[in-house]
C-alpha cells in the first residue's frame, strides 16, 4: 500500500454518515455514458469572421506550410497525396486538407466500452468528460505535492469510475513514475482494464507503445473486436495526438497516430498552445495557427486510413507577459475555444478542448476560480470530448485529490446546465400553481412532494447548513471535506467484473513483453 492510500479508511472502517450516504445514493444512480446537449450553442464570430479564420488557416498551409519531421514515411505519403514536399516542410493548396477530412472523416463515431452501457457517443450534440492527463506529481491535503506511483494511477482511475459524472477513464492520468519509462504504459492499459469497465485512452509516447495498446485491446474485445458489418476494428481507444506548435509534428506522434489510424482507433489531433510563446497573442492569430494544424494532422490521419475517427482538438492558453508561466481561466482562451469548437463543426468532425484548467498550487479559490472559467466555456460551447476535466492543477503539473472529486461536482452541474429546461406537463408544473394559489407556499404541495428529491442539483461538497451546524461538524471548509470524500469512495470501491481468461490472457502478455526488453528511463 502507498502512502496516498495510508491515510483513507479501510471498507471494515467507520464510515463517515454523509459521505456514506452521498456515494450510496450515487451508485444507485442509472448509468448515464455521455451527455446529449439540449440547449443552443454558444457563438462568438458570424459567418464572416469564422470564413476569415478559415482563409487564415488556409494561408498559414499554403505559404508557411507543416514540418513533418523525421518521418521519411509521412514525407512519403503527403508526396504521393499531391502535396509540395521540400525537405521536411510540407506545403498544401487552399482547401486541400479540408477536402481530404470531408471525403471520409466520420462526424461522429462510438468508442465501445467494454460494459457496452458505458460506450461513449463522440461528436454532434454530445458531450463526454474525461479527468486529466499526464501529471508527475500529485497532491492531497496530507501529504502534499509528491511524484506519483502507480498506486495514486490506479486511485485515480477508481474516482474516476465512480464519478457518474466522468464518461471516459482517460489515459495517463498520472504518471507512475516508480515504473520504468519504457515499460509503465502496460501497468497503465491495464490498470484502466482492470479497475473499470469506462472507455479509456492509448498510449501515445512511441509507436511500439500505441502497438502494446492495440494488442492488449484485442485482447480485451476478443472476437468483438472486429464490426462483422464493416469488418473493420471496432473504435475502442481514443488517444492524443499533440502538434509541436508552431506547425510541427514529431516522429513520435506521427508514428503512434499511424499505428491507432491503420488500427482505425480515434486520434486527437490537439495543436497544444501557449499563446504568445507558441502562436500569436492575439485571439484570431491563435485560432488560425491552430486550424491550420489540426487541419494538417487530421488530413494526415485520413491519408493513412479514410474513415478511421479524428476528432479537432484545441489546447490554447494565455501566459503572462510578466513571466512567461501559463495562465488559466483568462479570458482569451476562452474566446479561442468558441471559436475552434464553431470551426470543427463547420468541417464536420468531433471537437476536444476546454476541461477544468488552473494554475493554482492547491484547491483553493483560485484553483475554483479557473476552472470554472474553463469549464463553463467548455459546456457552452459544445466540446464533445472533454480531457482535464478533474484535478487539474499547477497548470498540469499537479493532479490533486481534493480537486478531482470538487471538479467531478462541477462536471455534473455541466450535465444539469447541457440537458436544459423541461418542458413537459410536469415540468410546466400548472397544477402546483393551481393547487397552491396566491399567497401560499410550495413546500408541501403535491407536485414538490413528487419531485423534490429530483428537483434540483445536490452537490456532494457544497455546506449549505446553518453556521451553528457548520461549526457543530467541525468546520470544514470545501478542501477538507472533499478531502473526506475521496477516502470514503476509495474505501467503498468494488471493481467491476472482468473474464478470468481475458485478465489471464492480459496479465501473461504484459508479462512476456516486459521480459523481452531491459528497463530504461527514456
Amino acid at each position: 500500500m502507498s502512502q496516498s492510500d495510508a491515510s483513507a479508511p479501510t471498507r471494515r472502517s467507520r464510515r463517515g454518515g454523509r459521505a456514506a450516504r452521498l456515494v450510496a445514493a450515487e451508485a444507485s444512480v442509472p448509468i448515464v455514458p455521455y451527455i446529449t446537449r439540449n440547449i443552443p450553442y454558444y457563438e462568438v464570430l458570424d459567418e464572416e469572421g469564422l470564413s476569415l479564420i478559415e482563409s487564415n488557416a488556409d494561408t498559414l498551409l499554403e505559404e508557411i506550410g507543416i514540418e513533418f519531421r523525421d518521418d521519411p514515411e509521412a514525407l512519403l505519403i503527403w508526396k504521393d497525396a499531391g502535396a509540395e514536399v521540400s525537405g521536411e516542410r510540407v506545403r498544401f493548396p487552399r482547401g486541400f486538407c479540408r477536402q481530404i477530412i470531408q471525403a471520409s472523416a466520420p462526424r461522429e463515431y462510438t468508442q465501445h466500452a467494454r460494459n457496452p452501457e458505458r460506450s461513449v457517443r463522440i461528436g454532434g450534440k454530445h458531450t463526454a468528460f474525461a479527468p486529466g492527463y499526464g501529471s508527475p506529481f500529485v497532491y492531497d491535503l496530507e501529504q502534499g505535492r509528491r511524484y506519483a506511483t502507480l498506486q495514486d494511477f490506479e486511485n485515480l482511475i477508481k474516482l474516476t469510475y465512480l464519478s457518474s459524472s466522468l464518461h471516459i477513464s482517460g489515459g495517463t492520468i498520472c504518471e507512475p513514475v516508480d515504473l520504468p519509462v519504457n515499460k509503465r504504459h502496460f501497468d497503465m492499459i491495464y490498470s484502466h482494464i482492470k479497475y473499470s469497465d469506462k472507455c479509456f485512452m492509448g498510449s501515445v509516447t512511441a509507436p511500439e507503445r500505441a502497438e502494446d495498446t492495440v494488442e492488449m485491446v484485442k485482447i480485451l474485445f476478443g472476437d468483438d473486436y472486429i464490426n462483422p458489418e464493416t469488418g473493420r476494428p471496432k473504435t475502442v481507444t481514443t488517444s492524443l495526438i499533440n502538434a509541436n506548435s508552431p506547425m510541427t509534428f514529431d516522429d513520435t506522434m506521427l508514428g503512434a497516430a499511424k499505428v491507432y489510424a491503420r488500427n482505425n482507433q480515434a486520434c486527437i489531433v490537439t495543436p497544444f498552445i501557449l499563446a504568445g510563446a507558441m502562436s500569436p497573442v492575439t485571439v484570431a492569430g491563435t485560432a488560425a495557427q491552430s486550424l491550420a494544424e489540426a487541419l494538417a494532422g487530421m488530413a494526415f490521419v485520413q491519408l493513412v486510413n479514410p474513415g478511421a475517427p479524428v476528432v479537432m482538438g484545441s489546447f490554447a492558453s494565455s501566459i503572462s507577459m510578466q513571466s512567461g508561466a501559463p495562465t488559466f481561466g483568462t479570458p482569451e482562451p476562452a474566446l479561442v475555444l468558441y471559436i475552434m469548437a464553431a470551426l470543427a463543426r463547420r468541417l464536420g468532425v468531433p471537437f476536444r478542448s476546454g476541461g477544468s484548467l488552473s494554475a493554482s498550487k492547491v484547491p483553493d479559490a483560485q484553483a475554483a476560480s479557473e476552472s470554472v472559467n474553463t469549464l463553463l466555456p467548455t459546456a457552452l460551447a459544445g466540446v464533445n470530448f472533454v480531457l482535464h476535466t478533474a484535478g487539474w492543477l499547477e497548470g498540469g503539473l499537479v493532479m490533486g485529490y481534493e480537486k478531482f472529486v470538487m471538479d467531478a461536482d462541477q462536471a455534473s452541474m455541466m450535465e444539469v446546465l447541457l440537458k436544459g429546461v423541461d418542458l413537459s406537463e410536469n415540468g410546466q408544473a400548472l397544477d402546483a400553481i393551481r393547487e397552491v394559489g396566491p399567497g401560499n407556499h410550495f413546500l408541501g404541495c403535491s407536485h414538490t412532494q413528487a419531485n423534490f428529491k429530483t428537483a434540483f442539483y445536490r452537490s456532494p461538497l457544497a455546506d449549505n447548513n446553518s453556521f451553528e451546524q457548520w461549526e457543530s461538524e467541525g468546520s470544514k471548509d470545501q478542501p477538507q471535506r472533499a478531502n473526506q470524500r475521496w477516502k470514503q469512495m476509495l474505501a467503498d470501491y468494488q471493481a467491476p467484473a472482468i473474464d478470468p481468461a481475458v485478465d489471464e490472457a492480459l496479465c501473461d502478455y504484459v508479462a512476456r513483453r516486459k521480459a523481452s526488453f531491459p528497463d530504461s528511463n527514456v
